[in-house]
Parts: structure tokens; C-alpha cells; sequence
């Protein structure tokens, strides 16, 4: 969830999750045992789980936050953007059903975590980041760590990647007004998009959209979330 969020709890943490040394294995250990605590009716699928104990967090953040890496937190990344927070990647990640083949879009890559524990599960995944600076060192980074299924691009997620297209599944990390036509078009039949839609001021809800066998669209309700604002020049 990109949010804004105070320090202080941070700081207060900091005394009693250690994520130092050789203690990341077990900090991603218990960082998922709070997730599956804190899902209630709707626990992430063992594929999920397993892909988000196995990317490291830590190195998706800056040095000095690497303390709170396994914090159940959104944490900065700058440009006003964050981290998502695990609970609520593992909740996106899950709505979209990813299997083994699957090509999967996803609009806002942030740091690249997102990305990364999608890539766990799909065969491919393209990701797309409007802000150059943070689009440019989630690729480099992404590559550094050997995630040879993922492309990166810079450029505005509002109009897709259709020379890539048709997606088995597309994940939105900024809240939009509506569901942009052109990721509906290049969602495939019988995808799923995750995408927050409201404005920032007001409320926002997670929404799962399905396409379905003959291109007709349901869409559900799944949670309430505070999401940045999906920018370009729609």
C-alpha cells in the first residue's frame, strides 16, 4: 500500500524486530506469520506465501531501512512513493490467481518487490513505473538480483504495454478514478486485474476485475486501501 506513514512506531520497533546479520531468513519468517495472522477469512495461497518468504525485502529498501525491511509496514522508497505493505501485496498478489505460464502486467513498479514476488510465481512479468529515477534503479536492481523474467520500462502504466499484450493478469499499485480501457483491452479473456480505484482524499477500495470468456467485465469490492494517485498524461 503506498501511504504515507509516521517514524515513530518505526523507531520503536526497531528495538524488538532485529533484521541484522543472519537474521533476515527468520525476520521474512515472521513477517509472514503476522500477514497469514492479520488476513482473517482470506489467507494468502501457499504459492504466495512462498514467494514472499523467499524475496528479500531488505534489498528493496535503502540502507538505513533495512532494520524495518520485515516490518508488516509500508516503508519510503522517495518521490513520495512506498513500499507496499506485505499484508496487502500478499492480498493483491493472491486476488490475481498467478499460475507457472502466466504473463502478468503490472502498472507502478516502485522499488520492484511487487514484481519480484510476482515473478516467483508467473512465468513473465512486465512492469511499468512513470516516476524515471525510481523506474530506472527498480530494473537495474531487479536485474542485479537475477529476475531474468521481469522487463522494466519507464513510461505512463495508464496506456499498458500492448506490443507485450495480451496479460493473463494485470496489478495496478495506484489508485485510479476508473478502470483504464486500454489495460481492460490488454487483459485476456478470463484474466484478472487488481486494481485500488477512488481519489486520494476520499475513499479507495481494492477492486478485483474479471474478464470474462466472451469479453463481458464483473468487478468486486474486496477492501478498503489509501493508495498514491496513478499519474500521466490521461
Amino acid at each position: 500500500m503506498k501511504r504515507r506513514f509516521a517514524f515513530g512506531a518505526l523507531l520503536f520497533c526497531c528495538c524488538v524486530f532485529p533484521s541484522q546479520g543472519g537474521e533476515f531468513e527468520g525476520s521474512r519468517h515472521k513477517m509472514m506469520e503476522e500477514v497469514l495472522a492479520t488476513s482473517g477469512n482470506f489467507p494468502p495461497s501457499s504459492s504466495v506465501m512462498a514467494a514472499m518468504e523467499k524475496v528479500q525485502r531488505h534489498r528493496f529498501v535503502s540502507a538505513w531501512l533495512t532494520p524495518f525491511a520485515y516490518l508488516n509496514r509500508p516503508l519510503p522508497i522517495g518521490y513520495g512513493q512506498t513500499i507496499s505493505q506485505p499484508l496487502i501485496v500478499a492480498r493483491m498478489t493472491d486476488l490475481l490467481k498467478v499460475k507457472k505460464d502466466d504473463k502478468v502486467l503490472e502498472i507502478g513498479t516502485g522499488s520492484g518487490y511487487q514484481a519480484a514476488v510476482l515473478a516467483e510465481i508467473a512465468g513473465s512479468v512486465y512492469t511499468i513505473e512513470i516516476i524515471e529515477p525510481l523506474g530506472k534503479q527498480a530494473g537495474e536492481r531487479l536485474k542485479s538480483l537475477g529476475y531474468d523474467n521481469i522487463k522494466t520500462k519507464v513510461g505512463d502504466g495508464y496506456y499498458g504495454w500492448p506490443e507485450a499484450a495480451p496479460f493473463d493478469a494485470i496489478m495496478v499499485t495506484a489508485a485510479a478514478s476508473h478502470v483504464p480501457p486500454p489495460l481492460l483491452k490488454q487483459l485476456k479473456p478470463g484474466g484478472r486485474m487488481v486494481i485500488p480505484l477512488g481519489t486520494h482524499f476520499m475513499t479507495q477500495y481494492l477492486m478485483l476485475v474479471e474478464k470474462q470468456a466472451d469479453g463481458s467485465v464483473t468487478t468486486h469490492q474486496i477492501v478498503p486501501v489509501s493508495f498514491v494517485p496513478l499519474v500521466g498524461g490521461h
